[in-house]
């Protein structure tokens, strides 16, 4: 037995070293090793012989499967081995070749300008908060402290969809409204909703009949102007630069009194006057105001107990000022030469 196990592993080894291919190696495998092998016949015909044999040869029956299944896994390492080889040889690049010059867009400059501003309010513990673009007259007016017939509407004259019940929103402010109106007047709200409006308005370099609001409202106990201000000047800020100052004007919105413009001094020239706040110091963005007791009212919260401000500031608006664009039309048309000064990330 001691001889056929020598010449069955001398066979062996002959075999497989000869093997070219995977598939060669697998059937010297099943050849030696398995149930109809050579090897798997001597181990049955242990069971005729006596312990003694049976440990002997038993023995060497193992080492020699031990040692054939050692040459087979050593030749299959070496197959691979040479097709991985053979592969990487077919597929080598070539380094020193110059780099196919990839095209890259840049996003959006309202987007980023709106992004900007989320991240910052976000991190106040603001929600953003998004609603429908066409609307009901009663969330984009009535609710807001503009009746039918009211004069203030013709400022906001937007495009009617539906009679005159169904309109394109002219502001954002009614996903305040909608808001409120789902917190039943039972809870404070801290939002801010970006979003597209719509107006008739002249088609030039400053006026737009689609534009982006970012609007704000807080609604809480014991606000006052002066928490407005300084949120305001915390945006500010952190968008136009640490070293900006703002201020308020007074004026008129008729869903917030008092009403205030938001004003900013000029980055440009740091308040000593320029054409960019046409030698004023100063550049308006915005509206804001203490919000009015009868929108309060009318949305489900109780005035004498609940307070709170909204504030408005256009995002095309921010982005001419930030970037120094002059014409508002840039943010609309598809001319890639445009972007590409704004394929940038900026920390605020």
């Amino acid at each position: 037995m001691k001889e056929n196990l020598e010449t069955i592993l001398k066979k062996a080894q002959e075999e497989i070293i000869a093997c070219l291919k995977p598939a060669d190696l697998a059937n010297v495998k099943s050849k030696y090793l398995g149930k109809k092998s050579e090897l798997n016949d001597l181990l049955s015909s242990l069971k005729d012989m006596s312990v003694e044999d049976k440990k002997t040869f038993g023995k060497l029956v193992n080492e020699t499967k031990q040692e054939i299944t050692s040459l087979v896994d050593s030749k299959n390492k070496e197959l691979e081995d040479a097709i991985l080889n053979e592969k990487l040889a077919k597929e080598t690049i070539d380094i020193s070749l110059p780099a196919t010059k990839i095209l890259c867009g840049a996003p959006n400059i309202l987007e980023s300008v709106i992004e900007d501003f989320e991240s910052v309010f976000m991190s106040m513990g603001y929600d953003v908060v998004d609603g429908p673009e066409i609307e009901e007259d009663r969330f984009n007016f009535e609710l807001l402290g503009l009746p039918k017939g009211h004069p203030a509407r013709d400022a906001q004259d937007t495009f009617y969809v539906k009679g005159d019940e169904m309109l394109l929103r002219s502001h954002t402010s009614p996903v305040q409204a909608r808001t409120m109106l789902a917190k039943e007047g039972k809870e404070p709200v801290r939002i801010i909703c970006p979003g597209k409006a719509y107006r008739r308005d002249d088609d030039d370099a400053t006026h737009s009949h689609q534009f982006t609001q970012i609007e704000g409202l807080l609604v809480d106990k014991d606000i006052s102007l002066s928490d407005l201000k300084g949120t305001v000047t915390v945006i500010c800020k952190k968008l136009f630069g640490k070293d900006t100052v703002t201020r308020f004007r007074p004026s008129y919105y008729q869903f917030t009194e008092p009403s205030v413009e938001m004003d900013i001094s000029c980055f440009g020239c740091k308040g000593k006057g320029c054409n960019i706040c046409k030698n004023t110091g100063w550049i308006t963005i915005g509206g804001a105001g203490v919000v009015h007791y009868d929108v309060l009212k009318g949305c489900g919260y109780d005035p004498n107990i609940w307070s709170g401000f909204a504030f408005g500031f256009g995002a095309e608006r921010c982005a001419m000022l930030k970037y120094g664009i002059n014409d508002i039309r840039t943010f609309y048309n598809t001319d890639l030469r445009e972007t590409a000064n704004f394929d940038r990330r900026e920390d605020i």
